[in-house]
């Protein structure tokens, strides 16, 4: 089969990424002699030498939290960027910057490459001990460079340019922090399913990054909650409801250590499902009527975990009735039913609101279809029989706009457009910032344009554009992330 006369840049670096930190993992694990370990060693150096052969070399660059392919910068996902920070902490751990492979490279070259890679560094000169080391061992086509050495101009040939200084380097923190929340949040509830003890300091570490992330760039983080992931969907929704949770609590004034209390209990809210039957959570049809009273347990299992879960100071009075009561509703017909009146505590309610919104633009076993943001918060908002404290829900619309980031749009010029960001003026939600995405018969644009849609025509003052209704993502194949993440 004939190799391909260009790269996709992307593609490649994302593959070769998942490869990298494989290989790594199986080191780990396994001696060299290992099926598996040559079967990674084997897929890498396919994975190289095909970059090689078109490209002439395959330079991998790490700069501070960006990683290059021959001058790159891939834009990197939820999946893929927690593996991009294992191979990116395992080198600069040695000091190393760049790893450039030259034509002629061999299989055999990678496996003491790759294990010196997993070798304690050198505490002093870690770079110049690992050079050390690696001037002996059997490799002649992998070239390294130092963190400290000077470092040409990068051409990014990345998909999505850095409009404003600075804004690049704000998505990826972001990003770093929505990734490592998710993976808490996927250990955290995998060791309670499986009845293992859980590490509560790394659930706080989280949460108070979110806190951090939220009050420092909070339209970053909103546009995070667009990676949403099916096979993912339990974990970020945890993480998701998270951040809805505190960017209420902010709007109405509540203090760091309070939105901390918040974002943990939001984070810990659907605990109580890791006591469900794992069929019954994913079932993709209706549920039978005893599979309906097991889910309906949901949140008294929530608030018995909290109880028993060893790690807090004191007893987390908050974050159990946050679990117990955030499908309760406001007038009480929800679940667990109640003897006795009683009324949802704040942090339950703004919870409540946060886990309905994102619930409700998700795509889950048993909704194929997510709803458009903009109605979902119409229902909310309008919809008594959701239950819902309606003023939590008009704070919540004040911070994602009429239009939430990542809503697709039709616009007057009957151009696809997704929104990017809200309209800082009140009096504007309805008139977001988006990028168009597609010319009006359809065709795909090569660079998305922005628009900020509260521009008005100075000859007749009336809006230069308009949108004209909503659409699905799904309709067109597209995944908004690839539009709004750098």
């Amino acid at each position: 089969m004939s190799q391909p006369s260009t790269l996709n840049y992307q593609e490649e670096g994302r593959r070769l990424l998942t490869v990298l930190y494989g290989t790594l993992s199986a080191l780990k694990l396994y001696p060299v002699e290992n099926e598996t370990v040559q079967q990674a060693l084997s897929e890498l150096h396919t994975l190289i030498e095909r970059i090689v052969k078109v490209d002439g070399s395959a330079e991998v660059r790490v700069v501070g939290d960006f990683f290059f392919l021959n001058e790159t910068r891939l834009r990197l996902d939820l999946s893929n960027f927690a593996t991009f920070g294992a191979f990116a902490t395992a080198l600069q751990a040695h000091g190393i910057a760049a790893v450039d492979v030259l034509p002629g490279i061999e299989r055999r070259e990678w496996a003491p490459f790759m294990s010196m890679l997993l070798r304690k560094p050198s505490t002093e000169s870690p770079f110049e001990g690992f050079m050390e080391r690696f001037a002996s061992a059997p490799v002649q086509h992998i070239v390294l460079r130092s963190a400290t050495a000077p470092v040409q101009d990068i051409v990014l040939r990345s998909a999505t340019d850095v409009e404003k200084p600075g804004e690049e380097e704000n998505f990826t923190a972001t990003k770093r922090t929505y990734a490592q929340s998710v993976k808490v949040a996927k250990d955290v509830l995998g060791d309670m399913r499986m009845g293992k003890a859980v590490t509560v300091r790394k659930v706080k570490r989280a949460v108070q990054t979110i806190v951090d992330q939220v009050l420092s760039n909070e339209s970053s983080m909103v546009a995070m909650t667009t990676l949403r992931d099916f096979d993912e969907y339990t974990f970020t929704h945890c993480v998701n409801v998270a951040i809805f949770s505190v960017i209420i609590g902010q709007r109405l004034g509540l203090d760091r250590l309070q939105l901390y209390e918040l974002g943990l209990g939001a984070l810990f809210h659907d605990v109580g499902k890791q006591r469900l039957d794992i069929d019954v959570i994913n079932k993709p049809g209706s549920l039978t009527d005893a599979e309906r009273a097991d889910f309906r347990e949901h949140p008294t299992e929530g608030l018995l975990i909290l109880f028993d879960m060893h790690g807090f100071a004191d007893i987390p009075y908050r974050q159990m009735l946050m679990a117990y009561e955030h499908h309760m509703k406001i007038d009480l017909t929800g679940y667990p039913p109640n003897r006795r009146p009683r009324e949802p505590t704040l942090f339950t309610r703004i919870v409540a609101v946060a886990d309905s919104f994102d619930a409700g633009t998700s795509v889950r076993s048993y909704q194929y279809t997510a709803w458009p943001p903009d109605a979902v918060l119409q229902e909310m908002r309008d919809n008594p029989k959701r239950g819902l404290d309606t003023l939590l829900v008009k704070v919540l619309i004040t911070a994602t706009g009429v239009y939430p980031v990542g809503t697709l749009v039709i616009l007057d010029t009957h151009e696809l457009a997704l929104v990017a960001q809200v309209n800082k003026d009140p009096a504007l939600l309805h008139r977001p910032i988006v990028r168009v995405i597609s010319d009006p018969v359809g065709l795909s644009l090569s660079e998305p344009k922005t628009l900020d849609l509260a521009e008005s025509d100075p000859a007749t003052g009336a809006p230069r554009n308009q949108i004209i209704k909503t659409t699905d993502p799904q309709k067109y194949g597209i995944r908004v992330s690839d539009y709004l993440i750098p």
